[in-house]
């Protein structure tokens, strides 16, 4: 197993790895939607949900894997009436690639996030 660590995602707020990467497969931890600097992004559901994948993106390029290498996604959304509008954005960077998905809402999220969203990639 290898760890996966990059400084163009939020580092790790708690006693876990950014991703692991066993055999070919990259296991993200769950992202939310904090700026690599580690602040808060402003916005509602529709903004957060760009910079969790902003992070997504960052650590699958250093897992060598990429959104179009993604196998599932786990999606945590506080409020289920705003997913119209997470599916939007999600869409955006699922388009013709769609990975297997799960979409549960979670009554409360670290920092009080909106979304938080962890994937399971092959590397290339």
């Amino acid at each position: 197993m290898n760890y996966v660590q990059t400084n163009q995602a939020p580092a790790a707020i708690g006693p876990y790895s950014q991703g692991i990467i066993a055999g070919n497969m990259f296991y993200s931890s769950g992202q939310i939607p904090l700026t690599k600097e580690g602040t808060l992004a402003s916005g509602g559901i529709k903004e957060q949900t760009h910079q969790v994948f902003q992070n997504l993106k960052a650590l699958l390029e250093a897992a060598g894997a990429s959104l179009e290498t993604v196998v599932k996604a786990t999606v945590f959304i506080k409020n289920m009436d705003e997913f119209a509008d997470l599916n939007e954005v999600y869409g955006e960077y699922f388009s013709s690639h769609k990975p297997a998905r799960s979409c549960v809402e979670v009554a409360r999220l670290p920092k009080d996030v909106l979304v938080e969203i962890e994937v399971i990639a092959l590397i290339k």
